[in-house]
């Protein structure tokens, strides 16, 4: 609950400060409320940061256009730092796949739905 509790909290922190993911913390959030209590798992299901954010890719594996570019670009630049820093070329490589992964598996397996549908 606690980790359910801090990611709520920096996904807040993100939906002012671009550099913070707020879906995916939501989404762990969430994640974590259901392993760990009933009780904060219905109150987080209840609050519009949830539904503004989550309810459309819970309820249907969609996400706005918006959303999608979002998530995508603050993982790239979460992953340049690495890409950038260190010297090892399997890392780098590996780093890219992810990368590629990223993006297939956004624009491939999940729906995108219009902003107003939101």
């Amino acid at each position: 609950m606690l980790i359910g509790l801090l990611c709520v909290g920096l996904g807040i922190i993100g939906i002012v400060l671009p550099i913070l993911p707020t879906t995916p913390l939501f989404l762990l959030a969430a994640f974590c409320f259901v392993k760990g209590s009933e009780k904060f798992d219905r109150w987080f299901k209840g609050t519009n940061l949830y539904k503004k954010y989550l309810e459309d890719f819970v309820r249907d594996r969609a996400m706005t256009r918006k959303q999608k570019w979002t998530i995508l670009l603050t993982a790239d630049a979460m992953i340049a730092i690495p890409f950038f820093i260190l010297d090892s070329i399997w890392v780098k490589i590996l780093l890219i796949v992810v990368v590629a992964y990223k993006y297939y598996y956004f624009m491939t397996k999940i729906k995108t739905i219009e902003s107003h549908q939101v």
